[in-house]
């Protein structure tokens, strides 16, 4: 299991400051955040096509929007390619039976262009994308109860596809106190968002609770996601998916209203802070080699296996079946 970096180089981070409420009814379901090309881009889980919202980042009001003519499946993430372009993360599968899923390029200029994906091992729920410096997408599953998988394309895709990923590693996130998400402690530990800080010096993981920084050696994503992260506690979202760095190093967060107002959040000097930290790390745990695809688990027996309060059980058994909803 993952390590948590603690000492105190550069000091704790700083709590999440609320920069703008997210009142506009298009990212109501927000759970994806991008800065490309300086500015903001923001997208809202659902819909029936892809459709990405410039916000100003003080005041959260819609100042452009861009579409595909895709109608996506379950669009979970944004992200930023090498290019600036913004990719679309159609990867969520609830109830896990798609035979491919896919990702949504919307370049700088011309046209969109989707590319669909294969899993070597079967279906997969994900919310979570990164872009490496070549353009390849890499894909972080959202699992219960085991490791959550690390996919890649082998190249950089071509065409429609399908274009088949490789298991490249897995990560089990440290377990977290921090307070917040739909579903208590079982959310602290799911992925349901990345992002890249725009050096790339720095990935992010974020689960319903907090980020999960890790410090970035020569481009290489895969294996920073085998070292020993930095958390930054993101307490009291809704339901916390959306993630992004802005260009001065502040990690930005945001959460579906689930009901209420939602919020963006912003932790000043985050990348600052695992840069710094990064020389205390020592030596990295190695990424697990890829094995055969792991038998279904029910999603609420790990959580029930360790615990043994009654009250512990049916917690975790009623926050698996809302990590299934819709």
């Amino acid at each position: 299991m993952a390590g948590v970096l603690t000492v105190s180089l550069a000091g704790p981070p700083a709590a999440p400051q609320v920069k703008c409420a997210v009142e506009d009814p298009r990212l109501a379901e927000l759970s994806g955040l991008a800065v490309a090309s300086n500015a903001l881009w923001a997208m809202s889980d659902g819909g029936t096509r892809v459709e990405l919202h410039q916000i100003d980042p003080d005041t959260c009001a819609v100042v452009d929007s861009r579409s595909a003519g895709v109608n996506p499946f379950d669009p979970e993430d944004l992200a930023v390619g090498p290019d600036e372009s913004l990719w679309v993360a159609d990867t969520g599968d609830n109830e896990r039976r798609r035979d491919t899923v896919a990702v949504v390029v919307l370049p700088p200029q011309g046209e969109s262009r989707l590319h669909r994906l294969t899993y070597p091992d079967g279906p997969h729920d994900a919310e979570a994308l990164l872009i490496d410096a070549r353009g390849r997408p890499v894909v972080i599953t959202k699992e219960v109860g085991r490791p959550a998988g690390v996919y890649r394309t082998a190249q950089v895709p071509e065409g429609a596809g399908p274009t088949p990923l490789v298991r490249v590693g897995e990560v089990t996130l440290p377990s977290s106190d921090t307070k917040g998400g739909p579903v208590g402690e079982i959310g602290s530990r799911v992925v349901t968002g990345a992002a890249v800080s725009v050096d790339g010096s720095v990935v992010a993981l974020r689960t319903y609770t907090d980020a999960w920084l890790y410090p970035v050696s020569r481009g290489d994503f895969v294996g920073a996601l085998s070292g020993t992260p930095v958390r930054v506690p993101l307490p009291d979202e809704p339901q916390g998916e959306a993630l992004a760095f802005d260009r001065d190093g502040t990690l930005l967060s945001g959460s579906e209203s689930r009901g209420a107002t939602g919020e963006l959040r912003a932790v000043p000097g985050a990348v600052a802070l695992a840069a710094a930290r990064a020389g205390t790390n020592g030596p990295s745990a190695p990424v697990r080699a890829p094995e055969a695809a792991d038998e279904p688990t029910p999603p609420w027996l790990p959580a029930a296996l360790g615990g043994g309060a009654v009250a512990g059980v049916l917690l975790m058994l009623a926050g698996a079946i809302a990590l299934r909803r819709r």
